[in-house]
């Protein structure tokens, strides 16, 4: 049984997502931890969050654990606030980016990390066995609110940052919550920081009425329109649980995400005089060229935030990160956080006379391709064999990471399965856009010949799923 994803388990709420499913996930839960824990139980915004956290933690209770409560609060805030109120795991309902019928639960181990995969492998094989048992009577827990959890958050990100030359600034920011979590801490955040705000979607609304729970340059128009007609200084935009966060420059224009993860890149190696920033497969080029120009080094792992954060810890990181907007500060935690990400950007800016887009415009510029290939998921492990013998060609590099990395003349093409969805990714990065665009179109056909000729030879079934 294979329930978690990249990043958590992630199902549409009422089908596979039921009261009985996230009971059945919390009693296996409570058997990974000996009673009585602590276990910290937290959730985002979305309408069947309150619901489910309340499932998860009575479960929990009746199992024999102490619960600790963490309340509504970004994804980042609760993974700060794990190993400071002394808790052995928590599990956070939250389907991040993903659409409002969505929801789902993540693992948050006693460090703040992702909890690793044989953690989650117990947990499936506790749901399997149905392996959860309720504790007696006189050993029930009890499950104990912690009001102090955003403000504990706050503090800490405050004590990252040099407060006094941010507060001078003066800064006028136009901030989009999305209707998600960081309604809670970011409006704060920035006051706190001296900043006039403007803000979007600030109201926490689980059918995320404003826009798409996943901040796009398409999904933030408005916040792009309403960064110039304010004068602000920037516009920023999290997701639905606020672990990422994107920028629009003061002309109301798109910060694109690899140029935004190469300039922290560089600033971090550069004020660690050298160091280690771990980047996913997928990172583009440019990471690679500021951080080695400033005497760094570059760490790919496998894409998703768990392999990025642990990649992080065991290398003594200085950064880590993807191009989604999902950055990771070592100094303040192992964990993607859209915060930390809006207060060290506003740090850097309070260092220099430029303008954020001009120091992102330093950045080297690749032209970068992104596409989907639909692929049944019992396919996705037989066509990321075929690819890796009948794409590569001699003399290419070759990186099996996580899928397959094609570096060809003047760029690269990137084939690798969804941990999330029936779908085949294909990203492509050259030095100009027609390059770009034939090396995705090479990937996008080799993906559809490889399902094509698969599907067609895979046995016809009944239909019925065999029963064991």
């Amino acid at each position: 049984m294979r329930l978690f994803g990249t990043n958590g388990i992630r199902e549409v709420v009422g089908e596979k997502l039921t009261a009985e499913f996230v009971a059945s996930v919390a009693a296996a839960i409570a058997t990974v931890v000996p009673p009585p824990g602590p276990i910290a139980v937290g959730w985002d915004g979305r309408t069947s969050s309150p619901a489910f956290s309340r499932i998860v933690g009575a479960t929990l209770a009746l199992a024999g654990h102490r619960v600790i409560e963490l309340g509504l609060l970004p994804t980042p805030a609760i993974q700060y606030n794990v190993p400071r109120v002394g808790a052995q795991l928590a599990v956070i309902v939250t389907a991040s980016h993903n659409p409002p019928e969505f929801n789902g639960l993540k693992c948050i181990g006693a460090d703040g990390l992702e909890v690793p995969r044989e953690v989650e492998e117990a947990i499936e094989a506790g749901v399997e066995r149905k392996t959860g048992r309720p504790a007696p009577y006189a050993s029930v827990g009890e499950v104990i609110p912690e009001a102090d959890g955003a403000e504990r958050y706050l503090a800490g990100l405050l004590g990252q940052v040099d407060v006094p030359a941010i507060r001078a600034r003066h800064f006028t920011i136009a901030l989009d919550c999305g209707n998600g979590a960081s309604a809670v801490t970011s409006p704060a955040l920035l006051r706190r920081l001296g900043c006039r705000v403007v803000a979007l979607n600030a109201q926490i609304d689980g059918t995320f009425p404003g826009r798409t729970s996943e901040p796009t340059e398409e999904s933030i128009v408005d916040l792009r329109k309403l960064v110039p007609a304010v004068g602000a200084d920037l516009g920023v935009a999290h997701d639905g649980d606020a672990d990422r966060a994107v920028y629009v420059d003061a002309t109301g224009a798109f910060v694109p995400g690899e140029a935004l993860l190469a300039w922290h890149a560089a600033e971090a190696v550069g004020r660690a005089g050298g160091g280690v920033v771990v980047v996913p497969v997928s990172a583009s080029q440019a990471v690679e060229d500021v951080v080695l120009a400033r005497g760094g080094s570059v760490v790919y792992t496998r894409v998703g935030s768990p392999s990025i954060t642990r990649a992080m810890r065991d290398g003594a990181a200085v950064l880590g990160g993807e191009d989604n907007g999902g950055l990771a500060f070592p100094r303040f935690q192992l964990a993607r956080d859209g915060a930390m990400s809006l207060a060290a950007t506003l740090d850097l800016l309070a260092q220099s006379p430029s303008t954020l887009r001009d120091l992102v415009g330093k950045i080297p510029r690749y032209a970068l391709e992104r596409r989907k290939v639909p692929c049944p998921v019992e396919l996705r492990s037989p066509v990321a064999e075929q690819l890796v013998t009948s794409l590569p060609r001699a003399g290419e590099k070759v990186v099996t990471l996580d899928g397959l990395k094609l570096y060809r003349r003047g760029g690269w093409i990137l084939l690798r399965p969804s941990g999330t969805e029936a779908i085949y990714r294909v990203v492509a990065e050259a030095k100009d856009r027609p390059t770009a665009l034939a090396l995705a179109n090479e990937g996008v056909a080799a993906v559809e010949a490889s399902v094509h000729e698969l599907g067609a030879k895979r046995p016809a079934t009944s239909g019925r799923t065999r029963r064991r």
